[in-house]
């Protein structure tokens, strides 16, 4: 399974990135082999809003399943939820270390957003 998890830096030894929105970056993981890919979020950084919808177009563009982040706004979770794109809220640690609980089975899905919009 493909899946994006927001980080700080670009490897699976990188801090995952609170926000889901203005995330520096998005590793693209494949879950049974752990290769990943690097996508940048630079375009999104500093845009006054609007950040959490365009962040979700960039990732539904990547063919991937779920997104695991620390907290993903209302708009950005409707453009995910839309895209068929499963949310995981509320993570913290590596990438490697979130990637490892969504593999043992450890984490759920979101139902819904876990912060308001607008959310820095």
């Amino acid at each position: 399974m493909k899946i994006v998890v927001t980080s700080s830096g670009k490897d699976l030894d990188a801090a995952l990135d609170p926000r889901f929105g203005r995330a520096q970056y998005f590793i693209v993981v494949d879950t049974k082999t752990m290769e990943f890919e690097v996508k940048e979020n630079s375009q999104n950084l500093n845009l006054p809003q609007g950040a959490g919808i365009q962040a979700g177009k960039t990732v539904a563009d990547t063919g991937v399943e779920a997104v695991l982040t620390g907290n993903c706004g209302p708009k950005a979770f409707k453009v995910l939820e839309t895209a068929g794109i499963h949310i995981i809220t509320g993570l913290q640690g590596t990438v490697k270390e979130v990637v490892a609980k969504f593999n043992a089975g450890e984490l759920s899905y979101a139902g819904g957003p876990n912060v308001e919009g607008h959310w820095v």
